[in-house]
């Protein structure tokens, strides 16, 4: 599959170096505005087309990936579907529902494919997890935590512009949505989200989200620029015990009831009294398990799509499932504007 690539920054030097590696994929090179990335470019070795409708007018070109700042995305994903390429968007993929349509019918006329670069579906951390709730490990689950921390704010660039589509909503809060609408196959029925500016006046540098699903299960969902000590990443709960993960390396754990009829406690004193109903649970009463080992390759996100466009699988990431992931964003930043409960049907 010949390849090429609009917007050599961050991620665009990211995709480069994962599909030199891939046998499937051909670079036929990049197209960036800032002409000082097109000779980096170059002198990494990478044909720098000298303008964005060069690239597109290349028939070698087959699949194009485009990783621009956001508000770009609408308009360059058009453009190259009906230029007849394929087309992959970094994340999110456009700013709003009423975009992300306008893409998709654009992809519909031209008869290509296209999709978002959800590449956090291959997070061990989330597979981990997801293997966990799947496995039906800990009982009925009733609560799930998903949280990144960080403490050096908003980058100062385009992610801190209102109109750019910044804000940690759109930049992390589209990763770990996602993760939850893939692990819980329910409806979500009602939102609250909360933002903090902290560091930033114009973009959420923060949120706390609450998702209720239709069977009564709940997800809380943080992004955090201002932690100076991190939460764990994963927190979930169901009847029979509880699975955790600290951080990035994966530490954590997993503590199941071994005897339910054992509730006996020595309480826990403290200056102002005693409790006997916050003690932890005997040693005797309780067993630990370490965390299941997941394997996974981001690689396979492009495998998938070039046979999907060769009609030898289904495409991972689908139209549908990127619809609702921009709707839930949506009612987030609603509940968060209002200050209430969204009541909805995602």
């Amino acid at each position: 599959m010949n390849w090429a690539l609009i917007g050599y920054g961050g991620m665009g030097h990211w995709h480069v170096s994962k599909l030199q590696t891939l046998e499937e994929i051909n670079i036929c090179g990049i197209y960036d505005i800032d002409e000082a990335k097109r000779v980096e470019a170059e002198q990494n070795g990478l044909h720098a087309y000298a303008s964005l409708e060069e690239l597109l007018a290349d028939p070698q070109v087959e699949l194009v990936t485009i990783a621009t700042p956001n508000d770009f995305h609408r308009s360059i994903a058009i453009q190259a579907l009906e230029a007849g390429k394929n087309v992959i968007s970094e994340k999110p993929v456009t700013l709003s529902c009423d975009d992300l349509q306008a893409m998709i019918d654009a992809s519909k006329r031209a008869g290509k494919r296209f999709t978002v670069h959800q590449n956090r579906r291959w997070d061990e951390d989330f597979l981990i997890m997801k293997q966990i709730y799947d496995n039906n490990t800990l009982g009925p689950v009733f609560n799930i935590e998903s949280r990144v921390h960080g403490s050096r704010g908003v980058p100062g660039d385009w992610r801190n512009r209102k109109l750019q589509g910044g804000g940690m909503i759109l930049d992390w809060g589209v990763h770990m949505l996602d993760q939850i609408l893939q692990m819980v196959d329910q409806p979500v029925v009602s939102v609250y989200c909360t933002v903090s500016h902290v560091t930033n006046d114009e973009v959420d540098d923060g949120f706390k989200t609450i998702i209720t699903f239709g069977n009564g299960l709940t997800a809380q969902v943080e992004v955090g620029t201002s932690n100076f000590i991190n939460l764990p990443r994963w927190y979930m709960q169901g009847e029979n015990g509880t699975a955790l993960i600290k951080d990035w390396d994966l530490s954590g754990e997993i503590v199941m009831v071994s005897d339910w009829e054992n509730r006996d406690a020595v309480p826990v004193v403290t200056a102002a009294g005693l409790t006997k109903t916050m003690a932890p649970r005997t040693e005797e009463t309780i067993k630990r398990y370490p965390l299941p080992k997941v394997e996974s390759d981001v690689r396979d996100f492009y495998r998938n799509f070039i046979k999907a466009i060769h009609g030898e699988e289904e495409q991972i990431v689908t139209h549908p499932q990127m619809m609702r992931v921009m709707k839930l964003m949506e009612t987030l930043m609603k509940s968060a504007d209002l200050n209430e409960v969204i009541h909805t049907r995602i």
